[in-house]
């Protein structure tokens, strides 16, 4: 889909932090999958079996190409249908920031995980569309004396180490990557963000 490449850049970025770390994950768990935008650039010598969780089942009918033994399952982020201390990697890229609750979906991910496991993941920050968000506040607040907020609220980087830490995770990386993308015109943009939404992740 023409709208992926933001998708598909993010998840070559956390697979590439995955390889950063030198071991081997005999079981692997990715949150809100999507296609399998992660999955797609890890190889079977960094992990062993891989587990695509998502709650939109049209992305997990189309999922992408991978060398990994994959099992793709149906559930909602906020409700993990795993055990305790099950998977030894977790992963999620641009998916947390749709749950309802988010304390809650991080919470289940620090439960499925193994006491020595890793969680890696990407969520859009508090700055995430600021100049379109500033422009439409503008212009409506000039048209109808205030505005109201079109865009979904974005989680704020420091208040996300918090969240982190209260869902009982310990040994935290917080920080934030910069990805910019220019466009004509606004409407451009807009076109993207609608196909984004349509997909069932925005």
């Amino acid at each position: 889909m023409k709208f992926d490449y933001l998708k598909e850049e993010v998840g070559s970025r956390i697979a590439d932090r995955v390889y950063d770390i030198a071991r081997k994950f005999s079981l692997a768990l990715d949150v809100g999958c999507g296609r399998g935008y992660i999955a797609q650039h890890l190889n079977k010598e960094t992990v062993g079996k891989f587990f695509q969780v998502d709650i939109a089942e049209n992305a997990l009918k189309n999922t992408l190409e991978m060398e990994i033994p994959t099992v793709s399952v149906l559930a909602d982020e906020e409700f993990l249908p795993f055990r305790e201390n099950t998977f030894d990697l977790v992963v999620s890229s641009l998916s947390l920031h749709w749950v309802n609750d988010l304390p809650r979906a991080l919470e289940q991910i620090h439960y499925v995980l193994k006491p020595d496991g890793v969680f890696i993941g990407a969520m859009f920050g508090g700055d995430t569309l600021y100049e379109l968000r500033c422009s439409l506040q503008l212009a409506e607040t000039e048209r109808e004396g205030g505005f109201s907020p079109h865009v979904s609220p974005f989680t704020a980087v420091n208040d996300l180490g918090h969240l982190l830490g209260r869902a009982g995770f310990n040994t935290l990386t917080v920080d934030t990557d910069e990805i910019q993308v220019n466009y004509p015109g606004m409407f451009e943009l807009m076109e993207d963000l609608q196909e984004w939404r349509d997909d069932g992740k925005w």
